[in-house]
């Protein structure tokens, strides 16, 4: 997400998680307010990407949660790793699965196709613009709903990869993200201290090794 020179970053101190890794790749699972890549400002540096570099200099990113978003992250040790999950990003091969609690009671199974484009004047949100919109596609499946606190515990598995898409999506159908300070309407009456949406699934065939990998993080809430 875009930071502005007013923000306070104070990202978690706990150390790294790592997942998994193997000759090519380092998967953590990075902690809400934690950024994935460095701000602009200096005191916005700290994030997932720095710190894995402190125990492997090639490393490179291959994808990014938001600030907010908890989660699994993946990294490639090399640059040969870097250009064969780029191109698997590109096809499309991975699987990934988040966790959410959403707002209000939803029920079964569903999509939601709406395409998504940047809110200039209000970046970094972004919107659904169905001329503009580039596209923008997430299967959802309610698994529980609290019906004292009205929320819904969903797995969310988007199949295109657009800023802040599953938050937007989620509005679009009337049910944000408890905690999204930027989508939902009353950010502050989440029973949590976070935006409760969690990486919590990732499979994919190694492209060099051509070993599967299954990666697998419970959502903290």
């Amino acid at each position: 997400m875009a930071l502005n020179d007013h923000f306070i970053y104070q990202p978690p101190q706990t150390p790294l998680v790592i997942l998994y890794q193997d000759e090519d790749l380092v998967i953590i699972e990075k902690p809400a307010g934690l950024l994935s890549v460095p701000g602009r400002l200096p005191e916005h540096h700290d994030s997932a990407y720095l710190r894995v570099l402190d125990l492997y200099p090639q490393a490179k990113i291959t994808h990014r949660l938001d600030m907010a978003t908890s989660g699994i992250l993946m990294f490639a040790k090399h640059r040969d790793a870097e250009v064969a999950v780029s191109k698997m990003f590109q096809a499309r091969t991975l699987i990934k699965h988040y966790t959410a609690l959403v707002q209000g009671q939803l029920q079964g199974t569903g999509q939601v196709d709406a395409p998504l484009i940047t809110d200039w004047e209000n970046r970094p949100r972004q919107m659904v613009h169905d001329e503009l919109g580039k596209k923008a596609l997430t299967y959802y499946q309610a698994l529980e709903y609290d019906q004292s606190q009205d929320i819904t515990r969903v797995k969310l598995t988007p199949i295109t990869g657009r800023s802040h898409q599953l938050r937007v999506h989620m509005l679009h159908i009337g049910h944000p993200i408890t905690g999204d300070k930027l989508y939902h309407p009353c950010a502050l009456q989440s029973p949590l201290k976070r935006m409760a949406l969690h990486a919590s699934y990732l499979a994919f065939t190694q492209p060099l090794s051509k070993k599967d990998i299954v990666i697998e993080a419970l959502a903290p809430f």
